[in-house]
């Protein structure tokens, strides 16, 4: 079993209904599926792996080596202990946003402008599948961005993880990335296009999501799910630890702004009552920030208990 590719190209052609429903299965059945022929240039994309691979020899590789997590693995391996090392992850990560852009690695030729012309171009991606989501959904065009923006123009956050998971001596004893759902809204991943490691929780088995070069991994988070009253699900997903090589991620997410309010569509919540599907207390009302600061705590615990505590709040 594998997770959808979708031809991107063909959205604007003769198979766009097909490409559409494509989307809407991926987004209601798997939460999760991957893009090719999306639009962003290979060339872009060549540079991107490329400055990502550098920087992390250049400016990250050393302090990995050095950290506690990497102490700590040591000393469990030194015991020979059969223990795992829990709330830990093998993943060295660091994140770009325009609010810390002056805070972005230097030394590493061309990073600074690859990185902001690539997230220029998956801003537009985003929200060009927003779009598609709205039109998939019955929704008005623009509405979930609206949404996440907070009614204003281009206020919601736009971030970009960069991670790197080294080559682990002992994979079994610890995880590259613990199970979590997403916080925030559409989140579009490039990742390594020869060593895997990632999986999705999918009707109670782990599959992997399989590299595929220059295509574009995309996934809901659990903003999506609140919007869509429950019609697209935030997925459950990890990384594992790998013997060989360094795995390169980065994901980008374009999630609400911390002032935004985020409640389930009226048409939405209007079409499950039709059903006799009642979900009124599933989803409450809330501030995204609100949410944020119950997810930190919760990140990589059960996902219904926080959408409870928010409703606390």
């Amino acid at each position: 079993m594998a997770i959808p590719v979708i031809d991107f190209s063909k959205l604007s052609g003769e198979e766009r209904a097909k490409i559409m429903a494509q989307i809407a299965n991926g987004c209601e059945e798997w939460g999760f599926f991957q893009l090719v022929n999306h639009g962003i240039s290979e060339e872009l994309l060549e540079r991107v792996k490329r400055v990502a691979s550098e920087y992390y020899k250049l400016e990250r590789e050393e302090g990995f080596k050095t950290s506690a997590k990497v102490k700590m693995l040591n000393e469990l391996v030194e015991k020979k202990s059969s223990d795992r090392l829990e709330n830990v992850d093998w993943e060295d990560v660091f994140l770009l946003s325009d609010d810390n852009e002056n805070e972005w690695p230097s030394k590493t030729a061309q990073f600074k402008e690859t990185m902001k012309e690539y997230r220029t171009e998956l801003k537009k991606l985003a929200e060009k599948l927003m779009e598609i989501m709205d039109e998939n959904l019955g929704l008005p065009k623009g509405y979930i961005k609206r949404a996440f923006n907070g009614g204003e123009e281009d206020n919601a956050f736009f971030g970009t993880k960069v991670s790197h998971y080294p080559p682990c001596p002992n994979p079994e004893k610890v995880i590259g990335l613990r199970a979590h759902t997403d916080a925030g809204g559409v989140i579009l991943l490039f990742q390594d296009d020869k060593v895997g490691g990632l999986q999705i929780l999918k009707d109670g088995e782990w599959i992997d999501v399989q590299p595929l070069p220059n295509s574009i991994v995309i996934n809901t988070g659990d903003q999506i799910e609140v919007l869509s009253n429950g019609r697209y699900k935030s997925v459950w997903h990890r990384v594992l630890a790998m013997p060989d090589g360094n795995r390169r991620s980065i994901a980008s997410f374009y999630n609400p702004s911390l002032k935004a309010t985020i409640y389930p569509a009226a048409e939405l919540v209007e079409k499950a009552a039709d059903r006799e599907v009642n979900q009124e207390s599933a989803y409450p009302k809330f501030v995204f920030g609100d949410y944020m600061s119950v997810y930190v705590q919760q990140k990589f615990l059960p996902k219904q208990p926080r959408f409870q505590a928010v409703k606390a709040l």
